[in-house]
């Protein structure tokens, strides 16, 4: 059995054709269930933010790996593989179809393939770096690091810098061994890795109209609830944690599509992907074209 692996923009539409070809694998027997391939949806109390799942999107498809941890706990991408793949392996042996949903990137690989991670730092040093970016900026950080590095990392890029000092102040190899496994196209099982496109004005359009409902369904009150409750650092990076708790809402929707361009440019350097133009195209039928490439895939893999 593969895993189906659905991956895409903010706002594409990922969730509901999940749940569109979950219904047709229920009707040749299957039993699905999606793994939540998210940053920020493993955070309890950032729900409508994160776009994450509804009760009535899970009466239709059971989804883990959704709102697993606390607001002001830190998470990483070393942490979710471990739990991600054990939740993989076990649908598997179950006999059960994981379909692995979401739109951040590194979660994706770190679910799928056997990435070498970098765990996650003290406190102290998090917080050091934190305070050194925060007086100096990050370009003159980027002279801290190592020079393998500085050609890597862009100079105003503030989360890789921070990232990269972080692992180097605490004696942790920043890079992956190798430098490129970040990017290896060896998958731990076999997989359908399906990504979705749409027009980009059309795109655009989805993400201010989504954005919108977002806010107006209480997203601002949530911010401000996990600002109180004290969210970490890394909650705090879902995109329009800032922006709503300072009332912008234009700005968030600006972020919205500066995050669907990242997640574009990562869909580019996954190897293997079964590119869908979802433009014009209700779920249904996207969701009949991912089944039937997936029964195809199985087949000739079989044969």
């Amino acid at each position: 059995m593969h895993v189906l692996a659905i991956f895409g923009p903010t706002a594409v539409g990922k969730t509901s054709v999940a749940i569109e070809a979950a219904k047709l694998l229920r009707e040749r027997g299957e039993d699905p269930v999606a793994v939540s391939c998210d940053a920020l949806q493993v955070y309890r109390g950032l729900e409508t933010l994160t776009a994450a799942a509804t009760a009535t999107d899970r009466e239709w498809l059971e989804h883990r790996l959704v709102g697993i941890a606390e607001l002001d706990e830190e998470f990483s991408a070393g942490r979710f593989a471990e739990i991600a793949r054990r939740e993989i392996d076990e649908l598997l042996a179950e006999g059960r179809r994981p379909m692995v949903v979401g739109g951040t990137g590194l979660y994706l690989r770190a679910a799928l393939a056997e990435l070498e991670l970098r765990p996650p730092v003290p406190a102290a040093v998090r917080d050091a770096v934190e305070a050194d970016i925060a007086a100096h900026g990050p370009e003159q950080l980027h002279g801290q690091l190592d020079e393998a590095l500085r050609a890597s990392v862009h100079p105003n890029d503030r989360k890789r810098i921070a990232r990269a000092l972080e692992l180097q102040r605490a004696g942790l190899d920043p890079l992956p061994a190798g430098g490129g496994e970040l990017w290896t196209a060896e998958l731990r099982h076999p997989t359908l890795l399906v990504g979705l496109v749409m027009d980009r004005a059309a795109l655009a359009e989805r993400i201010s109209v989504r954005a919108h409902e977002i806010a107006a369904a209480g997203a601002t009150d949530e911010v401000r609830a996990a600002d109180a409750a004290g969210a970490s650092r890394t909650a705090r990076a879902a995109i329009g944690f800032e922006e709503l708790l300072s009332g912008d809402l234009d700005a968030y929707v600006r972020a919205q599509c500066a995050l669907a361009r990242r997640q574009l440019t990562w869909m580019r350097r996954l190897d293997g992907v079964h590119e869908i133009d979802r433009t014009g195209r209700e779920d249904a039928e996207v969701a009949a074209e991912i089944v039937s490439v997936l029964v195809n895939r199985e087949a000739y893999s079989a044969g």
